[in-house]
Protein backbone atom coordinates (compact mmCIF):
# COMPACT_ATOMS: atom_id res chain seq x y z
CA UNK A 1 0.00 0.00 0.00
CA UNK A 2 1.51 3.82 -1.15
CA UNK A 3 1.94 6.86 1.24
CA UNK A 4 0.81 10.14 0.25
CA UNK A 5 2.69 12.62 -1.78
CA UNK A 6 0.22 15.17 -1.54
CA UNK A 7 1.41 18.83 -0.95
CA UNK A 8 0.75 20.13 2.12
CA UNK A 9 -2.38 22.60 2.45
CA UNK A 10 -1.74 26.78 2.25
CA UNK A 11 -3.58 27.16 5.51
CA UNK A 12 -1.44 26.75 8.64
CA UNK A 13 -3.75 26.10 11.17
CA UNK A 14 -3.85 22.87 12.20
CA UNK A 15 -6.84 20.05 11.67
CA UNK A 16 -9.31 19.73 13.85
CA UNK A 17 -9.20 16.13 15.68
CA UNK A 18 -12.57 14.46 16.82
CA UNK A 19 -12.53 11.17 18.83
CA UNK A 20 -15.63 8.68 18.45
CA UNK A 21 -15.79 7.02 21.76
CA UNK A 22 -18.14 4.86 23.56
CA UNK A 23 -16.94 2.40 25.80
CA UNK A 24 -19.81 0.07 25.32
CA UNK A 25 -18.94 -2.08 22.09
CA UNK A 26 -21.40 -2.86 19.46
CA UNK A 27 -23.15 0.73 19.11
CA UNK A 28 -21.45 1.28 15.87
CA UNK A 29 -18.62 3.54 16.90
CA UNK A 30 -16.27 1.82 14.41
CA UNK A 31 -18.75 2.08 11.45
CA UNK A 32 -18.98 5.54 12.29
CA UNK A 33 -15.71 6.59 12.57
CA UNK A 34 -15.26 5.11 8.94
CA UNK A 35 -17.97 5.85 6.70
CA UNK A 36 -18.07 9.97 8.74
CA UNK A 37 -14.19 10.01 7.76
CA UNK A 38 -15.15 8.55 4.12
CA UNK A 39 -18.45 11.22 3.94
CA UNK A 40 -16.21 13.89 4.89
CA UNK A 41 -13.12 12.99 1.93
CA UNK A 42 -16.37 12.64 -0.39
CA UNK A 43 -17.38 16.80 0.38
CA UNK A 44 -13.83 17.19 -0.58
CA UNK A 45 -12.07 17.46 2.65
CA UNK A 46 -8.60 15.67 3.00
CA UNK A 47 -9.29 13.64 6.11
CA UNK A 48 -6.71 11.23 8.24
CA UNK A 49 -8.53 8.82 9.90
CA UNK A 50 -6.69 6.96 12.89
CA UNK A 51 -7.53 3.24 14.03
CA UNK A 52 -6.60 3.14 17.74
CA UNK A 53 -8.51 -0.10 18.51
CA UNK A 54 -6.04 -3.20 18.93
CA UNK A 55 -9.30 -5.36 17.42
CA UNK A 56 -8.26 -3.10 13.89
CA UNK A 57 -12.05 -3.49 12.46
CA UNK A 58 -11.37 0.31 11.31
CA UNK A 59 -8.48 -0.82 9.46
CA UNK A 60 -10.24 -4.17 7.54
CA UNK A 61 -13.07 -1.93 6.77
CA UNK A 62 -11.04 0.11 4.55
CA UNK A 63 -9.23 -2.84 2.97
CA UNK A 64 -6.35 -2.31 4.63
CA UNK A 65 -5.03 -6.02 6.50
CA UNK A 66 -3.22 -5.79 9.83
CA UNK A 67 0.40 -7.23 8.84
CA UNK A 68 3.36 -5.45 10.07
CA UNK A 69 3.90 -2.31 8.92
CA UNK A 70 6.08 0.78 10.22
CA UNK A 71 3.12 3.83 9.82
CA UNK A 72 0.90 2.04 12.27
CA UNK A 73 -1.12 3.79 15.64
CA UNK A 74 1.30 1.71 17.81
CA UNK A 75 4.22 3.54 16.83
CA UNK A 76 2.22 6.46 16.63
CA UNK A 77 2.03 5.92 20.31
CA UNK A 78 4.97 4.50 21.18
CA UNK A 79 8.39 5.97 18.54
CA UNK A 80 9.65 9.37 18.97
CA UNK A 81 10.12 9.64 15.43
CA UNK A 82 6.92 9.96 14.82
CA UNK A 83 7.61 12.59 12.74
CA UNK A 84 8.71 10.52 9.55
CA UNK A 85 5.37 8.60 9.81
CA UNK A 86 3.78 8.29 6.53
CA UNK A 87 0.07 7.40 6.74
CA UNK A 88 -0.84 5.15 3.71
CA UNK A 89 -4.06 5.78 1.60
CA UNK A 90 -7.21 3.61 1.08
CA UNK A 91 -9.57 3.24 -2.01
CA UNK A 92 -11.27 6.43 -1.22
CA UNK A 93 -9.86 9.67 -2.71
CA UNK A 94 -8.50 12.29 -0.05
CA UNK A 95 -8.99 9.59 3.18
CA UNK A 96 -5.57 8.21 4.24
CA UNK A 97 -5.43 5.65 7.08
CA UNK A 98 -2.78 5.32 9.94
CA UNK A 99 -3.88 1.41 10.62
CA UNK A 100 -3.85 -0.51 13.77
CA UNK A 101 -1.85 -3.60 14.00
CA UNK A 102 -1.30 -6.51 16.54
CA UNK A 103 1.52 -4.48 18.31
CA UNK A 104 -1.43 -2.26 19.64
CA UNK A 105 -2.28 -5.09 22.04
CA UNK A 106 0.51 -4.47 24.46
CA UNK A 107 -0.04 -0.28 23.98
CA UNK A 108 -1.82 0.10 26.87
CA UNK A 109 0.41 -1.73 28.75
CA UNK A 110 3.47 -0.55 27.95
CA UNK A 111 1.85 3.02 28.39
CA UNK A 112 1.40 2.84 32.53
CA UNK A 113 5.26 3.46 33.42
CA UNK A 114 5.71 6.51 30.99
CA UNK A 115 5.64 9.87 32.26
CA UNK A 116 2.91 12.24 31.14
CA UNK A 117 1.40 8.61 29.33
CA UNK A 118 -2.20 10.43 29.04
CA UNK A 119 -0.17 12.79 26.28
CA UNK A 120 1.46 10.35 24.04
CA UNK A 121 -1.15 10.49 21.21
CA UNK A 122 -1.08 14.35 21.83
CA UNK A 123 2.75 14.52 21.35
CA UNK A 124 2.83 12.68 18.61
CA UNK A 125 0.26 14.33 16.51
CA UNK A 126 2.17 17.57 17.50
CA UNK A 127 5.25 15.40 15.76
CA UNK A 128 3.76 14.53 12.98
CA UNK A 129 5.56 16.29 9.66
CA UNK A 130 2.60 15.29 7.50
CA UNK A 131 -0.22 16.83 9.36
CA UNK A 132 -0.93 19.76 7.81
CA UNK A 133 -2.19 18.39 4.64
CA UNK A 134 -5.47 17.32 6.37
CA UNK A 135 -8.51 19.28 7.23
CA UNK A 136 -9.32 16.83 10.08
CA UNK A 137 -8.24 13.97 12.02
CA UNK A 138 -11.09 11.21 12.91
CA UNK A 139 -9.71 8.74 15.89
CA UNK A 140 -11.66 5.36 16.39
CA UNK A 141 -11.09 4.45 20.21
CA UNK A 142 -11.53 1.33 21.39
CA UNK A 143 -14.75 0.09 23.51
CA UNK A 144 -13.04 1.02 26.72
CA UNK A 145 -12.39 4.11 29.01
CA UNK A 146 -8.30 2.83 29.49
CA UNK A 147 -5.43 4.84 28.09
CA UNK A 148 -5.82 4.68 24.55
CA UNK A 149 -9.23 6.49 24.65
CA UNK A 150 -7.77 8.90 27.38
CA UNK A 151 -5.08 9.21 25.22
CA UNK A 152 -7.48 10.19 22.25
CA UNK A 153 -9.68 12.39 24.58
CA UNK A 154 -6.70 14.46 25.15
CA UNK A 155 -5.38 14.70 21.83
CA UNK A 156 -9.00 15.61 20.63
CA UNK A 157 -10.62 18.81 19.69
CA UNK A 158 -13.78 16.78 20.13
CA UNK A 159 -15.29 14.28 20.99
CA UNK A 160 -18.78 12.41 19.09
CA UNK A 161 -20.62 9.66 21.01
CA UNK A 162 -22.59 7.26 18.96
CA UNK A 163 -25.19 5.60 21.05
CA UNK A 164 -27.10 2.69 19.90
CA UNK A 165 -31.38 2.73 20.40
CA UNK A 166 -31.54 -0.07 22.48
CA UNK A 167 -32.42 -0.02 26.09
CA UNK A 168 -29.15 -0.27 28.07
CA UNK A 169 -27.25 2.11 25.57
CA UNK A 170 -28.03 5.51 28.25
CA UNK A 171 -26.50 3.65 31.08
CA UNK A 172 -23.03 3.37 29.67
CA UNK A 173 -23.51 6.87 28.79
CA UNK A 174 -23.25 8.67 32.06
CA UNK A 175 -19.88 7.12 32.72
CA UNK A 176 -18.44 8.19 29.39
CA UNK A 177 -20.22 11.78 30.59
CA UNK A 178 -18.06 11.92 33.97
CA UNK A 179 -14.64 10.93 32.10
CA UNK A 180 -15.03 13.30 29.88
CA UNK A 181 -15.77 15.89 31.81
CA UNK A 182 -12.71 14.09 34.21
CA UNK A 183 -10.29 15.04 30.99
CA UNK A 184 -11.53 18.41 30.37
CA UNK A 185 -11.27 19.26 33.87
CA UNK A 186 -7.47 17.82 34.49
CA UNK A 187 -5.98 16.82 30.92
CA UNK A 188 -7.91 19.17 28.09
CA UNK A 189 -9.85 21.86 29.11
CA UNK A 190 -10.04 22.49 25.42
CA UNK A 191 -12.29 19.46 25.11
CA UNK A 192 -16.09 19.65 23.20
CA UNK A 193 -18.56 17.60 22.70
CA UNK A 194 -19.01 17.60 19.03
CA UNK A 195 -22.35 15.86 19.70
CA UNK A 196 -23.98 12.35 20.25
CA UNK A 197 -25.50 10.35 17.58
CA UNK A 198 -28.33 8.27 17.43
CA UNK A 199 -27.45 4.99 15.72
CA UNK A 200 -28.92 1.82 14.69
CA UNK A 201 -32.24 3.11 14.93
CA UNK A 202 -35.21 1.41 13.77
CA UNK A 203 -38.54 3.41 13.00
CA UNK A 204 -40.02 0.14 13.33
CA UNK A 205 -39.32 -0.23 16.63
CA UNK A 206 -41.21 1.55 19.33
CA UNK A 207 -38.07 1.27 21.73
CA UNK A 208 -35.62 3.00 19.33
CA UNK A 209 -38.50 5.99 19.14
CA UNK A 210 -38.70 6.12 23.02
CA UNK A 211 -34.65 5.96 23.24
CA UNK A 212 -34.09 8.97 21.48
CA UNK A 213 -36.76 10.73 22.98
CA UNK A 214 -35.17 10.18 26.08
CA UNK A 215 -32.12 10.85 25.24
CA UNK A 216 -33.15 14.19 23.66
CA UNK A 217 -34.73 15.12 26.62
CA UNK A 218 -31.93 14.30 28.86
CA UNK A 219 -28.97 15.69 26.29
CA UNK A 220 -30.97 18.31 24.66
CA UNK A 221 -29.05 20.09 21.78
CA UNK A 222 -25.92 17.78 22.12
CA UNK A 223 -28.25 15.14 20.24
CA UNK A 224 -27.37 15.71 16.44
CA UNK A 225 -30.44 15.91 14.07
CA UNK A 226 -28.49 13.10 12.23
CA UNK A 227 -29.87 9.90 12.69
CA UNK A 228 -28.29 6.60 11.43
CA UNK A 229 -30.52 3.65 10.42
CA UNK A 230 -30.12 0.13 10.64
CA UNK A 231 -29.54 -0.65 7.13
CA UNK A 232 -27.94 -4.06 5.83
CA UNK A 233 -25.74 -2.01 3.50
CA UNK A 234 -23.94 -0.82 6.38
CA UNK A 235 -23.69 -3.76 7.41
CA UNK A 236 -22.23 -5.23 4.12
CA UNK A 237 -19.88 -2.82 3.36
CA UNK A 238 -16.97 -4.06 5.65
CA UNK A 239 -16.67 -7.61 3.85
CA UNK A 240 -15.89 -5.57 0.80
CA UNK A 241 -13.22 -3.43 2.48
CA UNK A 242 -15.32 -0.21 1.83
CA UNK A 243 -17.32 2.59 3.58
CA UNK A 244 -21.39 2.30 2.63
CA UNK A 245 -20.47 5.42 0.68
CA UNK A 246 -18.79 3.58 -2.22
CA UNK A 247 -20.36 0.61 -1.24
CA UNK A 248 -23.83 1.49 -2.25
CA UNK A 249 -24.02 5.63 -2.33
CA UNK A 250 -27.80 5.12 -2.85
CA UNK A 251 -28.14 3.23 0.46
CA UNK A 252 -29.99 5.01 3.14
CA UNK A 253 -26.81 4.51 5.35
CA UNK A 254 -24.55 6.55 2.84
CA UNK A 255 -26.71 8.82 2.92
CA UNK A 256 -27.08 9.23 6.11
CA UNK A 257 -23.11 9.64 6.93
CA UNK A 258 -23.42 12.03 4.64
CA UNK A 259 -26.33 14.16 5.64
CA UNK A 260 -23.76 13.86 9.55
CA UNK A 261 -20.66 15.58 7.68
CA UNK A 262 -22.65 18.63 6.49
CA UNK A 263 -24.59 18.54 9.85
CA UNK A 264 -20.98 18.27 11.71
CA UNK A 265 -19.51 21.08 9.00
CA UNK A 266 -22.70 23.68 9.33
CA UNK A 267 -22.54 23.57 13.70
CA UNK A 268 -18.58 24.06 13.45
CA UNK A 269 -19.79 27.22 10.47
CA UNK A 270 -21.90 28.82 13.18
CA UNK A 271 -19.49 28.30 16.38
CA UNK A 272 -16.24 29.56 14.54
CA UNK A 273 -17.61 31.14 11.22
CA UNK A 274 -15.13 32.28 8.77
CA UNK A 275 -12.64 30.42 10.82
CA UNK A 276 -12.93 26.99 9.46
CA UNK A 277 -10.73 25.84 7.33
CA UNK A 278 -12.56 25.24 3.51
CA UNK A 279 -10.61 22.05 0.70
CA UNK A 280 -8.17 23.83 -0.98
Amino acid sequence: MSVRSEPKLSKSEPPRCIAVANQKGGVGKTTTAVNLAAAMAARGDRILLIDLDPQGNASTNLGVGRGATENDSYRLLTDSGTASLLPQETGVARLSLIPATMDLVGAEIELVGIAQRERQLQAALNRLGVLAEYHAVIIDCPPSLGLLTINALVAADAVLIPLQCEFFALEGLAHLMRTIATVRQKLNPGLQIEGILLTMFDRRNNLSELVAADARSFFGDKILNTVIPRNVRISEAPSHGQPVSTYDPRSPGALSYARLAEELRQRQMRQHGAAIRQPA
